[in-house]
């Protein structure tokens, strides 16, 4: 079975009705970076990205990437 790691930012920031360069210049992410995730273009990110995310969109890691896959071997 195929796993798949879905980004949730773009929802979140129509919600909160943000763009990424008020969230680049507020929270010092690069808008690459922003936009990659925005348009699930990244293949990782780090810890430190995740947590000043989820730190300004208060929200948590789970509301950000959601999980869908099988059970690890």
């Amino acid at each position: 079975m195929q796993t798949v790691a879905t980004g949730n930012f773009a929802v979140i920031l129509a919600k909160k009705q943000l763009k990424i360069s008020e969230v680049a210049r507020r929270t010092g992410i690069s808008r690459t970076t922003l936009t990659n995730l925005y348009y699930n273009k990244s293949g990782a990110i780090s810890f430190d990205v995740l947590g000043r995310l989820c730190e300004f969109l208060d929200c948590n890691v789970g509301d950000l990437v959601t999980y869908e896959g099988g059970a690890a071997s």
